[in-house]
């Protein structure tokens, strides 16, 4: 089934070149120039992947990322000019799944786009079988694979896609440390290629989301020298 990627630029020989080789690998591809474009875009044919410059005119791609996550939970790859990590940070910060920082190589995007489709988009996830499961309960924290929802002393806690796929990651196998390498290969895939640091910005919302103290975690815990898991003690 035919993919569809929304390209945002305001640079448009470069969001050409983009589109150009994403179309190359299969793909359906708009694009656009600046932030009220790429929202009337989405709405008017909701992608699959958006490709999301940083600096954009009228809105920027973070407030163009913000608005998407209230709408579609496409994948969303921020492009950023700035090598900084602030901008990073933040762009992750508002639902983006992934970044690249220019100048970038375009082979190395299509890959990571390529990566991010391959992801189960629907039903359970890691740890599921090919029914209904029971969901996983962690003190106040409640985890429904199947309904892909997540409570806090039952109240709904609002995820990313990616964010969701970790917790289901972590809590299949509460007692196991997974290392950052190993929560790429499980929530991005195998070919996923990046800075694997990546993980801890997630975990960092994640936690940020679950309430969890990253002085204190009761959830999320960190596992000095390999990586995370879940549960207390």
């Amino acid at each position: 089934m035919t993919t569809r990627v929304l390209v945002v630029d305001d640079e448009q020989a470069l969001a050409k070149v983009v589109a150009s080789y994403l179309e190359r690998d299969g793909h359906e591809v708009t694009y656009v120039h600046d932030g009220p474009a790429a929202l009337a875009a989405a709405r008017r044919q909701p992608p699959d992947v958006v490709v999301l410059d940083l600096g954009l005119p009228g809105l920027d791609g973070i407030e163009v990322c913000r608005q998407l996550r209230t709408f579609t939970d496409c994948y969303v790859v921020m492009l950023t000019a700035r090598s900084d990590e602030v901008d990073k940070l933040v762009g992750l910060g508002v639902g983006a799944d992934d970044y690249l920082t220019k100048p970038f190589s375009t082979r190395e995007l299509v890959a990571r786009v390529r990566a991010m489709l391959r992801r189960p988009r629907t039903g359970p996830v890691v740890g599921g079988g090919l029914g209904e499961e029971p969901p996983r309960v962690f003190g106040p924290l409640r985890i429904d694979v199947t309904a892909r929802e997540v409570l806090v002393n039952d109240e709904l806690v609002e995820l990313t896609r990616t964010e969701f796929d970790i917790l289901a990651a972590l809590s299949a196998r509460p007692r196991l440390a997974y290392s950052r390498r190993q929560l790429v290969d499980t929530v991005w895939g195998e070919d996923w290629v990046g800075d694997e640091h990546l993980v801890d910005v997630h975990i960092g919302h994640l936690r940020r989301k679950l309430g969890d103290d990253r002085a204190a975690p009761r959830f999320v815990r960190t596992v000095r020298g390999v990586g995370y898991r879940m549960g207390e003690g």
